[in-house]
């Protein structure tokens, strides 16, 4: 297949909204949908990132301010225009053949909604139909399916970061699509108004080995297994591995913007895994210091024991040991204080691709 899907109405409309924020976007959302109409003619799809072990109720705080009905959707229910739907904690939210799924497919990102899982379902079975919106949130979760929508045809929206209360979503975005609108969210419900009203324009001629990889990634997000889909065989294999799994990492290109799935599905562009990586060292040199101090404790006690004793030069070893233990435990600590949390948001982007080619 060279070009995307069409759709079979004559003149169709700009009438997918997909949306994606993360952090400070609940309040960006409520004022967003506070100011749409009653009338809104598309239906609206959002991710809000969110803890997968809470209880939701974002659609109850928007319905209280939306003049459009917003819900959790369940899996597989016909899509209504002019309805808003919320993806539900620790699922991804895709839309497929007007009908919403809600899957619980690998994370991306380390996110479970995803926004670029929304993001691409929606772009290829789209195309120029889809509106893609990037809200305030941190690292670059959206940034991989925006790109997708600006290249099956769709309209490319980002909040404007100086607008946004986490700008990191919206300037990475930016770094690697050029959006067709930069607002701030005073000026988005009537962009988004204006845009709906637009015709769709026919579908962009794409390389059938970009729709075969969005197709297989969509497939993915659908809980099917990523290795026997060949996944591996779409971009070049890295020594790298992943940090959920720990299975091997393929590198995906997508213009500019360098990614990574590994062989069981779990996605990461190179904020994402570089913040991961960053974390599990932490967390190793965490889990070394602990050791190195139980072991200063012991060697300390046994000290004190033999001193008791009497046996003040076995003692004497001990405590040069546990002196010794220590000192090694010290290094270890002012390590974990001197080590940062790397991630694309405080690496230059040029810096970062170099590291991970």
């Amino acid at each position: 297949m060279a070009t995307v899907k069409k759709n079979t109405r004559s003149q169709p409309k700009r009438d997918i909204v997909v949306i994606g924020a993360s952090s400070g976007g609940i309040s960006a959302l409520l004022e967003l949908v506070k100011s749409l109409p009653a009338d809104f003619p598309a239906p609206i799809f959002v991710v809000q990132h969110m803890a997968p072990y809470i209880h939701s109720v974002l659609p109850q705080l928007m319905s209280h301010v939306a003049q459009l009905p917003v819900k959790h959707p369940t899996d597989g229910e016909v899509v209504k225009p002019g309805t808003i739907y919320v993806a539900p904690p620790d699922h991804h939210l895709l839309v497929e053949n007007d009908k919403v799924l809600v899957k619980r497919g690998p994370k991306e990102n380390r996110f479970r909604p995803s926004v670029d899982a929304l993001f691409r379902s929606a772009a290829y079975g789209y195309g120029p139909r889809v509106i893609g919106v990037v809200l305030t949130g941190y690292l670059d979760d959206g940034t991989s399916g925006l790109w997708c929508i600006q290249r099956l045809g769709g309209v490319t929206v980002v909040q404007d970061p100086q607008d946004a209360t986490s700008p990191a979503m919206p300037t990475n975005a930016l770094e690697f699509v050029t959006a067709d609108h930069v607002v701030p969210l005073a000026g988005l419900a009537a962009l988004l108004v204006q845009l709906t009203a637009q015709p769709a324009p026919a579908p962009p001629r794409v390389a059938k080995i970009d729709l075969e990889r969005i197709e297989i990634e969509l497939t993915i997000a659908k809980q099917d297994n990523a290795f026997e889909l060949g996944i591996i065989d779409k971009g070049e294999l890295t020594p790298f591995t992943c940090p959920d799994c720990h299975g091997a990492l393929t590198k995906l290109i997508e213009g500019k913007l360098i990614r990574f799935r590994c062989h069981t599905g779990h996605a990461y562009t190179i904020s994402a895994l570089l913040s991961e990586l960053s974390e599990s060292v932490e967390s190793m040199l965490y889990q070394s210091m602990r050791g190195l101090e139980e072991s200063k404790m012991l060697l300390q006690s046994l000290g004190d024991y033999f001193a008791k004793e009497g046996q003040q030069q076995i003692a004497k070893t001990f405590f040069t040991k546990a002196d010794q233990t220590g000192r090694q435990a010290r290094i270890v600590h002012d390590s974990i204080f001197d080590h940062d949390i790397v991630s694309g948001d405080i690496v230059p982007s040029k810096q970062k691709q170099k590291k991970l080619k």
